[in-house]
């Protein structure tokens, strides 16, 4: 089979949580995964040991499976990805393309890498702060290595190239192919230091926020957020609150602050965001530990219905490269089900997103509770 059959062949539906109103299907793959897969089948016939560097939706660990399946034994797959919800996805396209996992080790973006292997395969990630961050710890792994990474042509700069030539070893590029571009490098086990995580002072106050590479607004606090903190709760109540999509979790660590009764459950699909969270409340109010929880999720897939007071939520517009509401209007569902009767969700948005309008369909009302000329704060509640 070809590899441009393994793929086509093979569309994958994204499995969303039930309240959602329609699972979506989604193309697993682009242009540059047909590429490397076209150069890697023909260049690199006999590996066994593959490491899989940010595979959105499975379809490279899939096609590997069976380009690379050898007398009924199938090849050892290192999946790293940052993403619940990639890692969830891998999982169930293998699952619906008949192809066991038990070959495949799933591996967060900050658990160490395996040293025992014959071929990276990297897909470029839109942060340049997270490529720097893999590879630096591609620097890590023994020499001699096979790295070949792909992208959008337009993505990858010259800047791009000097991250592998400075943490491994001086690349080269292909010709672009339907848009896209590959890169060939290799390991060189001299280990490179990499600036992450980072940590920066948070204005107006005496904390310290620490950040991982993959963490949205890394380097200062977004101007979201520090709106939002005008309308965040305070008081001595004894809420059951959720920051959702919490990324370093500044949002809830203000409110716990505010809210010396209050237990947070920070909650976001990242594993770099989860672990800041983590860290900032363990470093900046080591005594609400016990107050907090630190969830990666799908958003709030599979949690227990009617449990939450307040949901706080600055939704993203964007799943990887693709611009959408999608994940918004699930965060929305999904909130309003954790909900407890009277409960209370409050989001922060563009004003162009029109949130409004979605929220006050689902939830029946919406309130203002403020705006600027770049974002509101909306507050729903939920009725009977």
């Amino acid at each position: 089979m070809t590899t441009d059959a393994v793929l086509a062949n093979r569309p994958f539906t994204l499995h969303r949580f039930p309240l959602e109103q329609k699972n979506r299907s989604l193309q697993a793959w682009d242009a540059a995964d047909e590429y490397l897969l076209e150069h890697i089948s023909e260049d690199y016939p006999d590996v066994r040991k593959i490491l899989v560097l940010n595979d959105s939706f499975g379809a490279l660990s899939c096609a590997l499976s069976v380009i690379y399946q050898h007398d009924d034994q199938l090849p050892a797959i290192h999946f790293v990805n940052d993403s619940f919800v990639s890692t969830a996805s891998c999982k169930y396209n293998l699952s619906e393309n008949q192809l066991p996992d038990t070959h495949i080790s799933f591996l967060d973006s900050l658990d160490a890498l395996p040293h025992d292997i014959d071929l990276v395969i990297l897909k470029i990630p839109k942060n340049a702060g997270y490529l720097q961050h893999q590879l630096a710890k591609l620097s890590h792994l023994p020499a001699d290595i096979p790295v070949v990474a792909a992208g959008k042509a337009k993505e990858i700069h010259t800047s791009t190239l000097k991250s592998f030539n400075h943490f491994i070893y001086e690349p080269k590029t292909s010709l672009a192919v339907k848009k896209s571009r590959l890169i060939f490098s290799k390991t060189t086990n001299k280990p490179v230091a990499c600036k992450f995580p980072v940590s920066w002072s948070l204005e107006n106050t005496e904390m310290t926020i620490t950040n991982h590479a993959n963490v949205f607004s890394r380097d200062s606090l977004d101007i979201g957020a520090r709106f939002f903190f005008n309308y965040l709760p305070a008081g001595k109540k004894a809420l059951n609150i959720i920051d959702l999509g919490c990324g370093n979790g500044v949002i809830g660590l203000q409110t716990l602050n505010r809210m010396p009764n209050a237990k947070v459950t920070f909650v976001d699909e990242s594993a770099m965001a989860v672990a800041s969270a983590r860290q900032n409340v363990a470093d900046n109010l080591p005594t609400r530990l016990s107050d907090s929880q630190f969830v990666q999720n799908d958003c709030l897939t599979d949690f227990t219905p009617n449990s939450a007071d307040l949901v706080l939520c600055n939704p993203p517009f964007h799943q990887a490269q693709a611009i959408t509401d999608h994940i918004a209007w699930q965060m929305f569902l999904q909130a309003k089900y954790t909900l407890r009767n009277g409960g209370e969700l409050r989001i922060i948005g563009n004003r162009h997103l029109d949130y409004q309008d979605k929220l006050q369909r689902l939830f029946g009302n919406c309130k203002v509770l403020g705006n600027n000329k770049k974002f509101t704060v909306l507050s729903v509640i939920k009725r009977s």
